[in-house]
């Protein structure tokens, strides 16, 4: 376990000194214990290096505290293995105690983790993983999303791939809840649209070895396929698709996890992709203007979807702590403040379903020369389906 205590970040003392009884002080002065559960190796390494750091500036830009109280993070590595998620969250929630809890990025992983912070009743923020259930059957009032539901993403590729005129598709994704959740989103809306999928393929988490699988796209030559991977294996995947010159007659389309972050690793291969994401590097706002130029100035690298939803878990965690003057005893009126959350986000509009996942625009990307390019917008205020979600009403 590691304790970042380089991010402890100043303005305990200055609350001791004011404060005219020491028990208060010292309740007012402490840090706010954020346990962080994310990727620190493997596959998914990236993805949580790059939420930790926006989730750090914004703490940094915010002039180091959130509603009045320091920060202290607490980071664990899940290493995106599911069975050690329940060891690791109770590490954080029993352990060090912490008050918020924010993870993670495997949907696997994610699961367990969700169903021990509602038990515990400790404020949850969710910034990546999809696992529909979460914000479905498995909702709770304290448990948020400040990415997407796996279904939402897909269902929006499906709804742009039948707009650009694509009839026959084959999915391929790795066998987990993300991938099985990202075709079935997938063909809910190109099977509405009057699309037909020719064959579902999956490959064992992480197995990144294509080569069968992209002898049986060949053979059935659909005119795209639908493909849910991520981090390495997705970088992988594209040179792949494309040194079996398949990229040549077939559409390769995607979720944006398919190219965020391997934009430039995976250089002429990517040209061409097209993806569906609930943000674009080069949306046109101030916020997202700002926000770029601040993590590249910080980190001296480029800002993706995953530090967005970094620093958008942060916007709505800096939301309830406002509300409750930094009281994170307060956890009922925490967690109604964080559900009423909506502001101007890098991706544009930012609020939360009833079901706590994020309503947000969907925007069409093409991969071209390392860079995903917007091309416009592919759905608009979309929201998850809350199926089975009873806990909120």
């Amino acid at each position: 376990m590691l304790v970042d205590r380089r991010h402890l970040l100043a303005g305990t003392g200055a609350a001791a000194l004011t404060a005219p009884f020491g028990r208060f002080a010292i309740a007012q002065g402490a840090p706010i214990k954020v346990g962080l559960l994310l990727p620190y190796s493997g596959t998914y390494a990236a993805l949580g290096e790059a939420i930790t750091r926006a989730a750090e500036l914004y703490v940094k830009q915010a002039g180091g505290t959130l509603g009045g109280r320091a920060i202290s993070f607490t980071r664990l590595d899940d290493e995106s293995e599911p069975t050690k998620a329940t060891d690791l969250t109770n590490k954080l929630v029993y352990g060090e105690k912490v008050d918020v809890l924010i993870g993670t990025v495997h949907s696997g992983v994610a699961m367990a983790m969700a169903k021990i912070a509602a038990e515990a009743g400790v404020p949850t923020l969710i910034p990546n993983a999809g696992a529909d259930v979460i914000t479905r059957a498995g909702c709770a009032p304290n448990v948020f999303r400040t990415s997407f539901g796996n279904g939402q993403v897909s269902y929006a590729t499906g709804k742009a791939m039948i707009a650009a005129g694509i009839k026959e598709a084959v999915t391929l994704t790795w066998q987990y809840a993300a991938g099985e959740e990202d075709v079935a989103g997938f063909k809910e809306a190109f099977l509405e649209g009057g699309g037909k999928v020719l064959k579902e393929i999956y490959l064992p988490f992480p197995d990144v070895e294509f080569q069968s699988a992209l002898a049986e796209i060949a053979s059935l030559k659909p005119q795209a396929v639908f493909s849910f991977f991520a981090g390495g294996g997705a970088a992988k995947f594209i040179k792949d698709f494309a040194g079996a010159k398949l990229n040549e007659k077939i559409a390769l389309w995607g979720p944006g996890f398919l190219t965020d972050g391997v934009e430039k690793a995976v250089g002429a291969a990517g040209n061409g992709v097209k993806t569906v994401l609930h943000y674009a590097d080069d949306l046109d706002n101030p916020q997202n203007k700002a926000f770029r130029a601040a993590f590249e100035a910080a980190y001296k690298t480029s800002a993706d979807v995953y530090a967005v939803q970094g620093w958008d878990t942060m916007a709505v965690l800096d939301i309830g702590l406002k509300a409750v003057k930094g009281d994170v005893s307060k956890r009922a009126d925490l967690n109604a403040a964080m559900a009423k959350a909506a502001f101007d986000s890098p991706r544009g509009p930012f609020k939360l379903s009833a079901s706590r996942n994020p309503v947000q625009n969907f925007y069409l990307r093409e991969l071209k020369d390392g860079a995903n390019r917007l091309v416009g917008v592919a759905v608009k205020d979309l929201a998850d389906s809350t199926k089975g979600c009873r806990a909120l009403t």
